[in-house]
């Protein structure tokens, strides 16, 4: 995992990208390279994960020029396949896109399989940004004329005042958690959608957009005879996915939560190490909070790992809250990135590859919300859609919410076919990019480490999200073939006890200081330009809607840091004092 940026176009002067790249060096902390050519000049932060020594990038081939962030999974099968090993100069997972790029053009793109955000340009002088499939790596970009400039975090591409927002974005943002769409919450910066590329001709003032990475989308659905016969496909998809997530030069591990999807990671990781495998768990220090460890334990003493354990207090929130504020330049509210964080923290230095469970409850349908999408309305089904608790905002987060049924239908028409996957497109192309990876990126970029998700792989998607809803949903139950697998191969996991989420207790932390924080908040003109101030007043002032309170928190420190030029601790205590 690494950090790209770049300028293409007559505005590619000479070292033109160091300082977009400079600005986003966190995200690779083993060096800084940039390269110019004609129209075009590449800035790459690197975090070596293969090749350690000979992996760095541009990559150049027969006129041709390669940056990319993230991992291609299936390099050593790309390698074989096209016969590449005699010509190939660095052990770089990227480097043999180059040479499939030589023969068959931008189809190349649609052979990767991994985690990806690049930029080629080629010896024709026609330039390509693509991104994958699911979104799990990010880019950014902004057009001005002919002249495109394209980065991992939009800080890179962003004046250091003057910054506007999006008010629809900021609606969204409250409402929702995270943003819609290919705007982002500043004004002129766009993010490329997951499995999009765009292609840049020389002497055009506009892109040609196209698709790539969506072959799990039109993949035929999975023929079994059995159970038995469904369990033993996925075991074969899922262990082919984690041996490939595994391919590294440097130390790996997992984040383990008590949960389905990480024990699953979990399992078969241990399946496929000789060694004990390092996994780290995060539990809360909050009466009632919601404690996963002893579950993460008994998955830990079953599977033999070396278990680390650390703990999330009031104490870590608001020490916290301005640097997870600080690395989500975009941002969403979710108040995981809290223990997110954490997590990052205390695995630094003992890891620097990442495997975890996003995606699973997405592909295999964990969410209560999809259960209730299949029963007849009778029963208390309903749309699988947000539910929204944003009464500071002045139509109550009703736009943010139309505009996410218009993305859900269009989704859900063309890949929908029942009314289960069609709540799970929905997320997929929605939430699970612009908050789930978002925060995942952004947490552990900012301490120096790759995060994985296996679930988030082409195959395995393709066999999940095909799998009759039977094999999904059974009563009150989601993740059902998953969790019969996890009976078979690790029942210390307790598989088919009930889903309890990664919940922080924000609500109690912030209540003793809410008559003092309501009337800041209010004050901070990020808010008071999206907000009713009365209302946001009103949140903090009465006991009704604790929990809207967090994401007005949120969104005032980040206005601060990101808008208002705040550094990150200033905020916090314009806000809160001494924290």
């Amino acid at each position: 995992m690494c950090g790209i940026a770049g300028v293409l176009g007559p505005g590619a002067t000479p070292d033109a990208a160091r300082p977009l790249i400079e600005s986003i060096a966190h995200r690779g902390p083993d060096g800084v390279r940039v390269e110019d050519g004609a129209g075009w000049s590449l800035g790459h932060a690197r975090l070596s994960i293969i090749d350690l020594e000979g992996g760095w990038q541009p990559l150049h081939l027969a006129g041709s020029t390669l940056i990319g962030n993230g991992e291609i999974y299936n390099y050593v099968e790309l390698t074989a396949e096209y016969d590449l090993d005699a010509a190939l100069q660095t052990g770089s997972d990227f480097e043999p896109l180059l040479h499939i790029y030589s023969r068959e053009g931008s189809s190349a793109f649609e052979r990767l399989r991994g985690m990806f955000a690049l930029c080629l340009v080629g010896a024709d002088g026609v330039s390509w940004l693509v991104r994958d499939g699911f979104g799990i790596k990010p880019l950014y970009y902004t057009w001005d004329g002919p002249t495109l400039r394209f980065a991992s975090e939009p800080r890179a591409l962003l004046p250091k005042t003057g910054r506007t927002l999006v008010q629809d974005r900021v609606e969204e943002l409250l409402a929702l958690n995270y943003t819609l769409g290919e705007d982002t919450i500043f004004k002129g910066v766009s993010r490329m959608s997951p499995g999009r590329s765009l292609e840049i001709r020389p002497g055009r003032d506009w892109a040609e957009p196209g698709d790539v990475d969506q072959v799990w989308l039109a993949a035929e659905p999975i023929k079994f005879n059995s159970l038995d016969d469904a369990l033993e496909q996925l075991d074969a998809v899922l262990e082919d996915s984690v041996r490939v997530h595994q391919r590294s030069d440097v130390p790996y591990g997992l984040f383990l939560s008590g949960g389905i999807d990480s024990a699953v990671i979990a399992t078969m990781m241990s399946r496929l190490n000789e060694r004990p495998v390092t996994a780290f768990t995060c539990g809360f220090e909050a009466e009632g909070a919601r404690d996963e460890r002893a579950r993460a334990e008994a998955v830990a003493r079953a599977l033999n790992l070396d278990w680390r354990e650390t703990s999330f207090g009031e104490e870590d929130f608001w020490r916290l809250l301005p640097k997870v504020a600080w690395a989500l330049d975009e941002p969403t509210t979710d108040y995981a990135a809290l223990p997110t964080y954490k997590l990052a923290e205390a695995a630094k230095g003992t890891l620097t590859v990442v495997l975890t469970g996003e995606g699973g409850d997405e592909l295999f349908a964990g969410y209560g919300r999809y259960r209730r999408s299949l029963r007849a309305r009778w029963l208390g089904g309903r749309p699988a859609e947000p539910q929204v608790d944003a009464p500071f905002l002045r139509d109550g987060g009703e736009g943010a919410l139309e505009r996410w049924r218009e993305i859900a239908l269009d989704w859900s028409k063309s890949f929908g076919s029942t009314p289960l996957q069609a709540a799970q497109i929905a997320d997929i192309k929605t939430w699970l990019h612009a908050d789930l990876l978002l925060k995942l990126d952004r947490c552990l970029m900012a301490h120096g480490l790759e995060g994985r998700t296996p679930f988030l792989d082409n195959k395995v998607a393709a066999f999940a999200f095909h799998l009759p809803d039977r094999l999904k949903v059974q009563g009150r139950l989601g993740k059902w073939l998953l969790r019969k697998w996890l009976e078979r191969h690790c029942p210390a996991a307790d598989p088919f006890a009930r889903k309890m989420g990664f919940t922080v207790p924000v609500g109690a932390w912030i209540a003793p200081r809410a008559a003092d924080l309501g009337p800041r908040i209010a004050a901070v003109q990020g808010v008071a330009e999206a907000c009713d101030v009365e209302a946001v007043r009103a949140v903090f002032a009465r006991s009704d809607h604790v929990e809207a309170r967090w994401p007005l928190l949120f969104f005032a420190v980040w206005w601060l840091i990101h808008v208002g030029g705040v550094e990150p601790q200033a905020a916090l205590k314009e806000l809160v004092g001494e924290p």
